[in-house]
């Protein structure tokens, strides 16, 4: 997996994590739901949680991932994948690394040009809004899934990131984004969902570093970029 194709994904997590701890009525009112959505996100700093990430290129192939993501406020993430491969994608306002230890690699590329993207930049940086960068909507023919849980349809208001649209998924229960599945416009599909979420831990600027194993072969992009 490209480090462009993880931005694209991180871009949208990082706003897809964040709780709804507010009670609502049994109706839910669509403005309500998104505006307790961004305040969520606004007060977030940092996030932690566990995924499961499924990937389905369009008549190709399928693909199964899982592991940690971590974001902090502005412009760091670390995604730790734990199966089927070990590898890690960090990236900080200065670098990215992709590493992967199977094939004994490390790529380096400059963040700029991971984050040269509207809607990435806002939403990494945490500036983001909701109702500004998409048209919401409850999904149809059907707003709840079979649990009963709140379906949404996200467009991105333009072409950003090749996105077509975006499945969200919202706890009946607690409003929590459980989950989502986005759509590009080449009919590829990735699904990811979420759990063990932890939000506003305390994570310190040097986890969204890294420094190459000895012995490693080093790519590095950001001479290319230049």
């Amino acid at each position: 997996m490209s480090m462009n194709f993880c931005l694209k994904l991180l871009t949208i997590v990082w706003l897809m994590f964040f709780s709804v701890s507010v009670s609502f009525a049994e109706t839910v009112v669509l403005d309500e739901l998104v505006e307790k959505i961004q305040e969520s996100y606004e007060r977030a700093v940092n996030v932690e949680a566990k995924f499961v990430q499924e990937v389905t290129i369009k008549s190709v192939s399928k693909e199964t991932e899982e592991g940690v993501v971590y974001f902090k406020k502005p412009k760091k993430m670390r995604w730790i994948y734990s199966k089927p491969e070990l590898k890690e994608l960090i990236v900080n306002p200065k670098k990215a690394w992709l590493y992967i230890p199977e094939d004994n690699l490390v790529y380096i590329q400059d963040a700029k040009d991971l984050l040269d993207s509207g809607l990435t930049v806002k939403f990494i940086s945490g500036i983001g809004k909701l109702k500004d960068d998409f048209k919401i909507n409850f999904s149809q023919p059907d707003f709840v899934d079979g649990d009963g849980n709140y379906l949404l349809d996200l467009v991105p208001r333009g072409s950003t990131a090749g996105i077509e649209k975006i499945l969200l998924v919202v706890s009946k229960d607690n409003f929590q984004v459980t989950g989502f599945t986005l759509t590009d416009f080449y009919g590829n599909i990735t699904r990811i969902t979420f759990k063990d979420m932890k939000i506003n831990n305390k994570l310190p600027d040097t986890f969204f570093e890294f420094t190459p194993p000895s012995g490693v072969d080093i790519y590095d992009l950001t001479n290319e970029s230049q």
